[in-house]
């Protein structure tokens, strides 16, 4: 009976996180609350180590994970900077994160499906005259590219990014970026089986078309499109769409 009583209150053992990310998640929470400002200088190590009532080695480790989260940044030896994380800071956690938990090429497909769609559709009602030359730049560069597949990919990436930028969308742009480094550099493995150079041009010509003249209808039929095919051609290409993704895909983006 003692025994079954005991067993009904069993708990989960507590595992005890090293100092250092106590630390960072103190220093984390300050300025994700807003007592340490985008801009403002951190305390030093000591000053912060004698807040936080730790050794200044531990503060030094846990600068260096702000560091790596992108919420800090280094002026000087002895200047750090509160900053805000950029895209690509974030998306190398989460990239990070779909390699480990297998994350399928399908998966990914799935979801920028929509989210290029959505971000056609805000470019073409939103896009400026500086973003629209920046395209047409583009659309230009990779008729000139045609059999360099390196510089190919590298233009095919810059692209969707513009239209991301120009939807306006911080929320979109922050949550394609990781996708998309998995995305689009998969393209260089879909060229060097099949002819598919012309078809990506032709199809950013049209959604180009369909964001210079203001025209969401025609600018998201032929992104919808585009990434259709794109499907279509990693599978005729005889790859496997339900492999996970492989982080030399993503490093080939950076």
């Amino acid at each position: 009976m003692g025994q079954a009583r005991n067993d009904a209150f069993a708990l989960e053992r507590v595992e005890a996180q090293p100092t250092y990310q106590l630390v960072a998640s103190s220093i984390e929470k300050r300025i994700l609350g807003g007592v340490f400002k985008t801009g403002q200088q951190l305390p030093s190590e000591l000053q912060l180590a004698k807040q936080l009532g730790v050794n200044r080695s531990t503060v030094r480790e846990a600068i260096r994970v702000l560091e790596q989260s992108g919420l800090v940044f280094r002026k000087s030896a002895r200047r750090l900077v509160i900053s805000v994380p950029q895209e690509k800071d974030l998306a190398h956690q989460m990239t990070r994160a779909m390699i480990l938990h297998e994350i399928t090429f399908l998966e990914l497909w799935e979801i920028m499906l929509p989210l290029e769609v959505r971000a056609a559709e805000l470019a073409a009602e939103r896009a400026s005259a500086e973003e629209i030359a920046l395209l047409e730049t583009n659309l230009t560069a990779t008729s000139r590219c045609l059999e360099h597949e390196a510089e190919l990919v590298a233009l095919d990436i810059e692209f969707h990014y513009i239209i991301a930028k120009a939807s306006r969308n911080r929320a979109l742009l922050l949550a394609r970026e990781p996708i998309g480094q998995f995305f689009y550099p998969a393209f260089y493995r879909v060229m060097s089986r099949l002819n598919a150079k012309d078809r990506m041009l032709a199809a950013h010509t049209e959604i180009f078309e369909g964001i210079r003249r203001h025209d969401p209808r025609h600018a998201t039929l032929w992104m919808e499109k585009h990434i259709m095919d794109f499907r279509r051609g990693y599978e005729l290409a005889n790859f496997d769409i339900n492999q996970p993704v492989d982080g030399d895909s993503a490093h080939r983006s950076n």
